[in-house]
């Protein structure tokens, strides 16, 4: 999991202690929370993680760069890879989108000609290759050898500031490559520009597009020691004078004194504001290059953050898979305010705010269902800024937001699952945003004619005729309607609590109840979208359904569950059909099949999130047993201590924030309804510290791999018998303790 940087000249002795005192720095950190983080699980597969530095929530991610595009390099690295080209400070965790991946450093220990045509990594001069073996990553640390240039490479960081130290061989040459022209995946530079400030500094700004049109980042980089020479290139040539360059795409080669030592310590600064901003988000730090000072203190702010649950396993693994998802439920999303409280908004201009830190990299089509949920524990505070962010959003659009990263909105994903975001923290109460303002903003959203409302409101629903997803754009914007109409009762506003709860049986248009499954309605509501397959995908193109099919999407009735169950004919005919997606064959059809369906067990998808709610349907049709079963069958088969640990895209924190709910025995199956449903807790002991004073306890007696069913439970001693525990008892404190067993208990919780 863990290696130990070891130079090539090291003999046989040295290679000895090295490794003994390795051993024992690990078993030191091993008994802290954050050692048993390890960032590389995600990084193989399809988990589209990254394995560099950053700390929780922190407006920078550095970390290393393969430099080949492809849908699993989206975060710049695949653990299969073996060449770097450099360390940027802008990442996305586990998304399907290759954005970001800005202000790239790379140091080298020889001059290279940057005017050479590059067509692909394999032109870059600069690379070089690494090892694993010579690769570590830790939760807010990150290091590797860069073999070819006989460099190790260090990176850490805090909030707004990232830290880098090259320690160079002997009398090698000294030199970093800043390179703003070379881009990967979505990403492509539009304009950029290099300064040289003084012999410690340098600054710019790099304008691209992608995914996200119109992405602005300007930063400062200082260094250690003093530059003696540079060399500039504007679009593949050099400048033979001048202090700047400008152009679509720019680089410099920057070269070092090398006579103190051989170490070279660097800090950057970003903003999507200015250069001024980007050096007062390093203000702190100015004159200060304390690597090891930064590292160990992004350490204890992991092991503190990581603190807030405690669990008890007698297995290690299964400890690196819990704090590992927890970690990653605590990078995204993303700080984007200045410390100064500026930042760019969605028209480009800057807005300022300095009652709360605004956000950016919201995944809400992915986050809402766990990982949102996962914050209002742990994060409440964060939850009412991530809300004044949409907020800010909602008065420059007149819209929620849909997915927004860097300024942008990518309108990626069907539904607008901020709506769940806000009336889960009100319904929770959460406070610190304004609930009028709020509820204006989700109103409006649902009344507007964008993204297929219209044919929504004029039809019932969204015939398969008229646009694709159909199927799927409906059953969320009927969940939608019920999160609006929930904050409409709260606020007494009766007539709009009517209508949109009438709007949200919009499910009940879709239902076919001879096949069971959830189809396409034609504009004239008088045939089914024909021929039908529940197993067919269609990727984007002329489909019913988002990244799925049929078996993956028709059970996306979150907030009227009982009723689906009477639509299927009752519990028993319900629980027949829905036992039957996870049994039947996993074969997926089509010729254009979404690579997004994943961690396939039958038709049961969870590598991707529709199907994250579906193992504790089973409660509700009166067979927890069934539910208590297939979360251990999903705990125990789509996630590993390895690279390739994660059965889909991570997605923000949603994948994870699975695991971590269901690892403790919870799950926020419907997250506005305030309750947690039960499945079948992983540990003996989980305590969750919902504040300085108060905890909430899980316990599970005789808890094994066979025993996994629960016999009995109680709650602060008293006898509990239901499937489903309140946000309000579990912030109260106390203690849910279970019995388990080898057989179900088809009594308990009915």
């Amino acid at each position: 999991m863990r290696n130990i940087y070891l130079t090539c000249y090291l003999g046989v002795f040295l290679i000895y202690i090295s490794c003994q005192t390795y051993e024992k720095e690990d078993a030191k950190k091993m008994d802290s929370f954050a050692g048993y983080v390890d960032p590389f699980i995600g990084t193989g597969g399809h988990g589209h993680t990254y394995p560099g530095a950053t700390v929780p929530f922190g407006m920078l991610q550095v970390s290393p760069d393969n430099g080949i595009s492809g849908w699993d390099w989206c975060s710049g690295y695949h653990y299969s890879d073996s060449i770097t080209i450099g360390f940027s400070h802008l990442h996305l965790s586990g998304t399907g989108i290759g954005d970001l991946n800005d202000i790239r450093l790379m140091p080298i220990n020889k001059k290279v000609d940057l005017t050479i045509p590059v067509k692909s990594r394999d032109d870059i001069p600069y690379k070089s290759s690494y090892s694993h073996q010579q690769e570590i990553s830790e939760a807010g640390y990150y290091s590797v050898y860069l073999k070819d240039h006989h460099i190790n490479a260090e990176i850490t960081s805090d909030l707004r500031t990232a830290f880098h130290r090259y320690t160079y061989d002997g009398n090698d040459l000294q030199s970093i490559i800043l390179d703003l022209g070379y881009a990967i995946n979505w990403d492509k530079s539009i304009q950029s520009l290099i300064k040289i400030e003084d012999k410690f500094t340098i600054s710019g700004y790099r304008h691209s597009t992608g995914w996200a049109k119109n992405q602005k980042v300007f930063f400062v980089v200082k260094f250690s020691k003093a530059m003696v020479d540079y060399d500039l290139v504007r679009d593949g040539e050099y400048l033979k004078k001048g202090q700047s360059v400008f152009g679509e795409k720019t680089s410099v080669q920057l070269f070092f004194n090398k006579l103190k030592k051989n170490e070279l310590r660097v800090k950057v600064g970003v903003s999507s504001v200015s250069i001024e901003n980007a050096k007062e988000n390093i203000s702190d730090h100015i004159g200060s290059f304390d690597f090891d000072f930064i590292k160990e203190n992004a350490n204890n702010i992991w092991n503190n953050k990581l603190s807030q649950i405690e669990i008890e396993t007698p297995v290690d693994s299964l400890k690196t898979k819990f704090y590992t998802a927890l970690y990653h439920t605590q990078i995204a999303p993303v700080t984007f305010s200045d410390a100064n409280g500026e930042y760019r908004n969605s028209k480009d201009s800057i807005v300022k705010t300095d009652n709360f830190t605004a956000y950016s990299t919201l995944s809400l089509w992915d986050t809402f269902r766990a990982e949102q949920p996962l914050l209002t524990i742990l994060e409440p505070s964060k939850v009412a800024d991530i809300i004044n962010s949409m907020l800010v959003y909602y008065e420059d659009k007149k819209s929620l937001p849909v997915w927004t990263l860097y300024a942008n909105e990518t309108n990626t994903m069907t539904g607008y699952h901020s709506i769940p975001v806000i009336a889960e923290a009100y319904i929770k109460g959460i406070k610190g945003f304004d609930i009028e303002k709020a509820y204006e903003a989700m109103k409006h959203t649902m009344m507007q004619d964008e993204r297929g409302l219209l044919f929504y409101k004029n039809y019932g629903y969204i015939p398969y005729d008229l646009l694709d997803e159909s199927v799927t754009i409906t059953l969320e914007y009927a969940y939608n309607d019920w999160c609006v109409a929930q904050i409409a009762k709260e606020l007494g506003k009766n007539e709009d609590f009517e209508y949109f709860i009438n709007r949200s049986k919009a499910y009940q248009f879709l239902f076919d109840n001879k096949t069971g499954f959830m189809r396409g309605k034609s504009e004239l509501g008088d045939k089914w979208h024909e021929p039908f397959d529940p197993k067919y995908s269609a990727h984007r193109v002329h489909a019913d359904y988002t990244e799925g099919n049929a078996w993956q999407h028709s059970w996306f009735v979150l907030h009227d569950t009982e009723k689906l169950i009477e639509m299927h004919g009752g519990n028993e005919k319900f629980t027949k059909k829905l036992e039957e997606l996870f049994t039947t064959s996993s074969e997926i059809t089509g010729e254009n099949v979404s690579a997004d369906i994943s961690g396939l067990i039958g038709q049961y998808a969870h590598g991707n999130e529709p199907s994250h709610h579906i193992a504790y349907m089973f409660n509700f049709a009166k067979q927890p047993w069934k539910t208590q079963y297939w979360v251990r069958e999903i705990l125990n088969t789509q996630y590993f201590a390895s690279p390739d640990g994660l059965s889909g895209n991570e997605d923000c924190g949603q994948m994870s924030a699975w695991y971590v709910f269901s690892s403790m025995g919870l799950y926020p199956y419907n997250p506005v309804s305030g309750n947690y449903q039960i499945g079948s807790p992983l540990f003996d002991k989980s305590t969750i510290r919902v504040s300085e004073n108060i905890d909430f306890v899980i316990s599970a007696e005789n808890n094994s791999e066979e025993h996994i069913y629960i016999q009995s439970a109680t709650l602060n001693g008293e006898e509990f018998n239901r499937t489903f525990i309140t946000h309000n008892e579990l912030l109260q404190g106390g203690s849910l303790h279970f019995k388990m067993g080898k057989v179900p208990n088809k009594k308990w919780g009915i």
